[in-house]
């Protein structure tokens, strides 16, 4: 089966700034997946090789098996509207949706109405005085729309309200169950959008920190909370990713699984053990430079 994103030891340099730092990923088809990690970490830099509108200062990327850079047959298949898309002046709603199709062959127009209406974007006001939000809506009119088979979504939530994300989520999962296609989100908001990811990949410093299904995340690392005196014997020797403090109480996140006999001395002293949520995941990871986790396992559809 050919992977809908393989990334090979792929470095993008600027001068003599490092964007990516020799990151090889995967991503099977059908794969909802939470392009995670700090600003600046890569995260863009990654969609933007993967749509084509970069290439790699080493190393390779392909999308469905073809280099996606200056490649029509795979540009075709492939959505990816930047947070920051530019329009021109004097355009409204109607001229975007109008000229939209011709550059996605699978192009939906009654999704396209749909998102809209329950988004709510004005159609007679000139797009360059949007709000932010109605930027981002405009943007995930144009992605979910496509129906392409790569849809990479690029902080799409930025200035839109709780229920207008919440319309977009069950938007986003309807439409995939019933036309499904490989998704590539990057967003801050890890809480909210968690449930959608069946894969995640963490980027910190241009480098994969985590690349797993997300059932496997609870593995990757725990928690450790209570007295600084009990979190400290308790974490001593152990690989810290973030450590916090305040007062007498301390919390570590640690890398790994806690085992029986760590569990059975933390209710002995009184502290409490947890497996790490994404959102900890991610701010340890960003936190420092760990050692990257990856856990290959098959991906599942």
């Amino acid at each position: 089966m050919t992977n809908a994103i393989d990334i090979r030891s792929m470095s993008r340099t600027f001068g003599h700034s490092k964007a990516l730092d020799d990151i090889t990923l995967t991503v099977p088809p059908g794969a909802i997946c939470g392009l995670l990690g700090r600003n600046g970490a890569g995260k863009t830099t990654i969609m933007s090789i993967l749509a084509g509108q970069d290439r790699p200062s080493s190393g390779t990327a392909e999308v469905f098996g073809q280099n996606p850079f200056e490649n029509e047959a795979a540009l075709s298949k492939i959505s990816f509207v930047r947070d920051n898309q530019r329009y021109p002046d004097g355009y409204r709603l109607h001229h975007v949706l109008r000229i939209a199709p011709e550059f996605a062959p699978n192009w939906n127009a009654g999704i396209a109405a749909e998102l809209v209406e329950g988004l709510r974007i004005p159609d007679r006001t000139p797009i360059k005085k949007f709000s932010r939000g109605q930027l981002s809506a405009v943007a995930i009119v144009l992605a979910l729309a496509s129906r392409a088979p790569l849809t990479l979504l690029d902080e799409p939530y930025l200035g839109l309200d709780v229920t207008a994300r919440a319309f977009f989520h069950n938007m986003l999962l309807r439409d995939y169950t019933e036309h499904p296609r490989t998704v590539i989100l990057s967003t801050h908001l890890i809480e909210e959008s968690e449930a959608l990811f069946d894969r995640v990949v963490i980027v910190d410093r241009g480098r994969v920190r985590a690349d797993c299904d997300s059932d496997e995340t609870s593995s990757l690392a725990f928690t450790l909370s209570g007295t600084a005196d009990a979190v400290e014997r308790l974490s001593e020797g152990r690989a810290l990713l973030l450590s916090h403090t305040v007062g007498n109480l301390k919390s570590v996140t640690v890398s790994g699984t806690a085992d029986d006999d760590l569990r059975t001395q933390a209710r002995t002293l009184g502290a409490t053990v947890s497996p790490a949520t994404l959102q900890e995941l991610v701010a340890a990871f960003g936190a420092d430079a760990p050692q990257a986790i990856r856990t290959r396992k098959g991906a599942h559809a």
